[in-house]
C-alpha cells in the first residue's frame, strides 16, 4: 500500500481517481487546491503525487510539483493535462515530473501508471542498497556448523526469525529485536543474515536486502543522518532530502553492528524507535513509521558499559530480552574443520583449482589452534593458502599453523596443578583471585566470557571481582 496525494479541482474526476487507486490498495488523500495540499505534505509523508496542470484560479499544478521536488520529495509525480497542454506537460517532465496522463483519463491507465512508477522507485532503492552492501558481503561464509553449541544457537535464531513484524505497535508492544553477542570475527553478521533469510522464506519480511550498519565505521556526526535520513537544509551539505537506512529497510531487517560503540546521545533515539516504532528525519517534523526487524550485535560486555555509564541501561534491558551468544571457534573445533572444507571447495571453484582439500595435519592443526580471530582469521588463512599452495591438499604449513602436538589424555597423564605450600602464600583466597585474574585476562576483560571459562555464573563472578577489588583491572582490559 502506498500513500498518494491527489490534487484535482474537478470534483467528479477527483472522486473517480481516488476511488480507483483505493481499490488498488492505496491510501489516497485528495485536495482541490495547492494551499491545502502543500500544508498536508508538510505534516505527513507521501509515496506518490498526482496533480492536475491547470487548476481553478491562479493555482498551478506544475509549480506545485516543482516546489515538492525542491523540498526534497523523491517519489513519483504524475501530471494530468488536457489536450491543449501536452507541450506544457512535457516541459514539466524536465522539471522533475515523472510522467503525464492526457484527459479525459482512463482510470485503468492511472492505476497501472502509478503501480509501474512505484515499482520502479522500489527497484532503484534496492539496486542502491545492493551496490552499497556488495563490498560488505564479499567473502562472507555461509551458516555452517554441527557442534551442539552452534546448533542450539541456530535453533533459537530460527525461532526468533519466525516472530512477525507488527503492522502497528500497540501500547506496551515493541518492535521485534535480537541482540547477538560474540567475539570479533565469530560470525555475528552471518547469523544476522541467516535470521533475515529465514524470515524471508517464511514470508514475514519483503525481498528487501538486509541493511547492515557498522556503528564504528560511521562518524558520530553522520550516523544519525545515515540511520534516519535528513531533510533539505538540515545541515550545511544537505542540499536535498535523503532517505535513511531505516526507511530503506522497510519491510525487512536492519542490522546494527557493534551497537556497543554507538554514541550515547543516539542510543536514546534508538530506544524510541524500538519502543514506539517511530522517528523523525534530521531537521524534519513529520514522524516516520518503522516497519523493520532490528538486529543488534556487539563484542563488548554491555553490562560493563552500562556500569561505566557509556551505554544506556534502558536500551540494554530492551535489547537483552532476546539474546543470542555465538560461542568462539576454539570451543567448537569440529565446526572449524567443517567450515574450512566448505570454504576451500568454494575457493577452488573461484580460483580454478578444483580438488582443493585439507591434509590430515591441517585438520589437526585447525582443531588445536586457539583462533583468537575466530572465523574471520580462519577465512583469511584459507584464502592465502588457496592462492599460494602448490598442491591440492592444503597442509598445516600452507595455513601458517604449527602441526598439532600429541597431548596426553586427561586420565593417567600424571599432570596436574602444582602449589608451593612452603612459600606460605598458597591460600585458597590467593589461588581463587589469581585464577579469576588469568581468566579475565584471557577473555580480554569480558566478564561473560570469563564466567564461561570458569564455568561460573556471571553474577557470582561479578561478586568476586568486587570482593577482590578487580573492577579497574577489568576496565583496563576492556579498553585495550
Amino acid at each position: 500500500m502506498a500513500r498518494i496525494l491527489l490534487l484535482e479541482d474537478e470534483e467528479t474526476l477527483r472522486f473517480s481517481v481516488k476511488r480507483a487507486l483505493e481499490l488498488d490498495g492505496h491510501h489516497v488523500t485528495a485536495f482541490d487546491n495547492t494551499a491545502d495540499a502543500e500544508a498536508d505534505a508538510t505534516r505527513q509523508e507521501f509515496d506518490a503525487v498526482l496533480t492536475d496542470v491547470n487548476l481553478a484560479g491562479s493555482d498551478d499544478g506544475i509549480a506545485f510539483a516543482q516546489r515538492l521536488r525542491e523540498g526534497g520529495f523523491a517519489g513519483p509525480i504524475v501530471v494530468m493535462t488536457g489536450y491543449g497542454s501536452v507541450e506544457q506537460a512535457v516541459g514539466a517532465m524536465k522539471l522533475g515530473v515523472d510522467d503525464y496522463l492526457q484527459k479525459p483519463v482512463v482510470l485503468e491507465e492511472v492505476v497501472l501508471l502509478v503501480r509501474r512508477l512505484l515499482d520502479e522507485r522500489k527497484l532503484r532503492t534496492r539496486v542502491r542498497l545492493y551496490e552499497r552492501l556488495d563490498k560488505a558481503r564479499a567473502g562472507e561464509q555461509t551458516v555452517l556448523g554441527e557442534s551442539p553449541a552452534w546448533r542450539r544457537t541456530l535453533e533459537i535464531a530460527e525461532r526468533l526469525a519466525s516472530v512477525p513484524i507488527p503492522e502497528k505497535l500497540e501500547p506496551g508492544v515493541s518492535l521485534p529485536t535480537v541482540l547477538i553477542l560474540g567475539e570479533t570475527g565469530v560470525g555475528k553478521g552471518v547469523l544476522a543474515r541467516h535470521i533475515h533469510t529465514v524470515a524471508q522464506r517464511l514470508g514475514l519480511v519483503d525481498e528487501t536486502p538486509l541493511v547492515h550498519v557498522n556503528c564504528t565505521a560511521l562518524p558520530a556526526t553522520l550516523i544519525e543522518s545515515e540511520l534516519f535520513g535528513h531533510e533539505k537544509g538540515a545541515f550545511t551539505d544537505a542540499k536535498t532530502a535523503r532517505e535513511g537506512l531505516f526507511e530503506m529497510a522497510a519491510g525487512g531487517t536492519i542490522f546494527l553492528d557493534e551497537i556497543g560503540d554507538m554514541p550515547l546521545e543516539l542510543q536514546a533515539k534508538i530506544l524510541t524507535v524500538v519502543e514506539e516504532g517511530r522517528y523523525r528525519r534530521v531537521g524534519g517534523k513529520k514522524e516516520q513509521v518503522v516497519r523493520a526487524r532490528i538486529i543488534a550485535a556487539t563484542n563488548a560486555d554491555l553490562q560493563d558499559r552500562v556500569d561505566a555509564g557509556t551505554f544506556r541501561a534502558d536500551l540494554f534491558y530492551r535489547l537483552n530480552a532476546l539474546t543470542l551468544e555465538i560461542p568462539p571457534l576454539r570451543e567448537r573445533d569440529e565446526d572449524a574443520v567443517l567450515i574450512a572444507g566448505a570454504v576451500l571447495e568454494k575457493l577452488g571453484r573461484q580460483y580454478g583449482r578444483d580438488g582443493l582439500g585439507l591434509a590430515a595435519d591441517a585438520e589437526a592443526a585447525i582443531r588445536g589452534h586457539g583462533w583468537p580471530g575466530n572465523v574471520r582469521e580462519l577465512l583469511n588463512l584459507l584464502q592465502r593458502a588457496a592462492l599460494l599452495a602448490t598442491g591440492e591438499q592444503i597442509s598445516a604449513s600452507d595455513l601458517g599453523l604449527r602441526p598439532a602436538a600429541a597431548s596426553p589424555t586427561r586420565e593417567g597423564s600424571g599432570r596436574g596443578l602444582c602449589f608451593d605450600f612452603e612459600s606460605g602464600e598458597c591460600t585458597a583466597e590467593r589461588v581463587e583471585r589469581e585464577l579469576i585474574v588469568q581468566a579475565l585476562r584471557h577473555a580480554g576483560g569480558n566478564v561473560s566470557r570469563a564466567s564461561r571459562l570458569l564455568e561460573m555464573q556471571r553474577s557470582s563472578l561479578r561478586y568476586r571481582i568486587e570482593r577482590f577489588g578487580l573492577e579497574e583491572f577489568v576496565k583496563e582490559l576492556a579498553h585495550k
